[in-house]
């Protein structure tokens, strides 16, 4: 099955767009899973328990396991987000040449173990960078068109020759590239109008919108111009994982209250957003 199909799929069954970022900071994970043998790996499994109900997709940042315990430790989040039926989107944002790009995109290949379902990549160094990731017809691939960091505008602003802004060229490059059905764009929620406008030039691209928990990105917007046909993903990752991240909460030998935070987060997020759909 197409990601994308997979996505729908799910994002019907829990009545959600609500993408939940694992990104397991080992300097903010609480008292009960530092003893753990992969203390990642368990504060994961304790979110995903708490969140599944009402997440359409989990997304783990890459740059928080990119150790030889991190890598074990997402190898396990993936299959365990599988066995309760949500898809994984790898935020990886990779980009390269030849022999690279073509080890990177491995992490989508089913025959070695659990493996990502999505990812996200950096279309600076062009097609061919992302050619290993699109000829993967199953699985999605998240084109950064338009980011909401405040550097972003330092590149993403500059106007071309043709009158149009890098970033413009970037989305239509992303629906030329498209071919397969498999492609969507990070479009960030922090600034609705630009949201809208890239939702115009590409109406049948699904988005998936960051910035709406812990960076105060419009919800109306990210729902109403990040669907396309319904499909798409709005993410929150620290506003949801470390909801429940208080001095009581951390100190809690059995850390239940802290990942009830978590899932009350994540609901709230989920009931938020569907106001708009």
């Amino acid at each position: 099955m197409h990601f994308f199909d997979r996505l729908a799929d799910r994002i019907a069954a829990a009545d959600s767009v609500v993408s939940v970022g694992l990104d397991p900071d080992p300097a903010r994970l609480p008292d009960s899973v530092l003893d753990a043998d992969l203390p990642r790996w368990q504060f994961n499994r304790r979110i995903i328990d708490a969140t599944h109900e009402h997440a359409a997709c989990y997304k783990p940042n890459a740059a928080f396991y990119e150790d030889p315990d991190g890598w074990r430790a997402l190898e396990e989040t993936i299959a365990y987000a599988h066995g309760k039926d949500v898809p994984v989107l790898l935020d990886a944002k990779r980009g390269d040449i030849g022999n690279t790009a073509r080890q990177y995109a491995q992490i989508l290949d089913d025959d070695g173990g659990p493996s990502a379902d999505a990812i996200t990549v950096n279309p600076f160094l062009g097609r061919d960078s992302l050619e290993p990731f699109l000829q993967r017809a199953e699985k999605g691939v998240f084109v950064l068109g338009r980011t909401s960091n405040p550097g972003g505008e330092d590149l993403q602003d500059l106007e071309l020759a043709s009158g149009e802004k890098l970033y413009e060229r970037v989305v239509h490059l992303a629906d030329l590239w498209n071919g397969n059905g498999n492609v969507g764009l990070v479009v960030g929620a922090t600034n609705p109008d630009e949201l809208e406008e890239i939702r115009e030039l590409v109406p049948d691209i699904p988005f998936l919108v960051p910035g709406v928990g812990a960076q105060g990105g419009d919800a109306e917007a990210a729902v109403e111009h990040g669907l396309a046909d319904g499909v798409g993903l709005v993410n929150s990752s620290r506003g949801i994982i470390f909801a429940g991240e208080d001095a009581d909460t951390r100190r809690d030998d059995s850390g239940d209250a802290f990942f009830k935070a978590a899932g009350q987060s994540a609901k709230q997020l989920k009931q938020r957003l569907n106001q708009f759909r």
